[in-house]
């Protein structure tokens, strides 16, 4: 009975041994060119992949379980290595060039959409710079007056302040942030 019950536990680790026989010593040879991406991209990696020790990474896959492998000469990234800097200030900066097919637009429209799109944020900071200016007056710095029904109930007083507080602070983040997008605009 006992066994039995050891039985499962022993093919998984036979087939566990196999496996890593096979990622260590067929693998390499089959596919040394391979960088780190691509044996990401095979595993079916989700997340990122860490360096284990040499060349043997792993990752953690869709279905949850963890993918071993091996990247030969060096092609993946080095153990605790800074990344590389083109002049020591700034990272290396890349182009990658658009697949061919890939739809483009021309200036002119390009430039029809940033003007409509700097319209409509302008457009938004005057309403939300308008609801600032009466949420303001509502809350009256802090002392609005009191509605006949919080005379008699000074929690209600409070929970209404608290209330036009909030709304001045949403409306004046929501200006900033309208000033700062209006300010990366083409």
């Amino acid at each position: 009975m006992l066994r039995r019950a050891c039985e499962p536990a022993g093919n998984r680790c036979a087939s566990a041994l196999a496996w890593c026989l096979a990622a260590l010593c067929v693998w390499p040879t089959l596919a040394c060119a391979a960088s780190l991406n691509e044996k990401m991209r095979e595993s079916g990696c989700v997340g990122k992949a860490v360096a284990i020790s040499g060349d043997l990474y792993k990752c953690t896959t869709s279905s949850g379980s963890e993918a071993f492998f091996n990247v030969p000469n060096g092609s993946g990234p080095t153990v605790g290595a800074p990344p590389r800097r083109n002049d020591g200030s700034k990272p290396a900066t890349t182009t990658t060039p658009a697949p061919a097919g890939f739809p483009r637009v021309d200036p002119e429209t390009q430039k029809g959409r940033d003007d409509l799109r700097r319209k409509v944020l302008t457009d938004e900071l005057a309403a939300e710079e308008k609801a600032l200016s009466d949420a303001r007056i509502a809350f009256d710095n802090g002392a609005p007056t009191p509605l006949p029904e919080e005379k008699a109930d000074a929690e209600k007083y409070r929970q209404r302040i608290a209330r036009l507080r909030e709304a001045v602070q949403l409306h004046q983040r929501n200006v900033d942030a309208l000033k700062k997008e209006l300010g990366t605009a083409r």
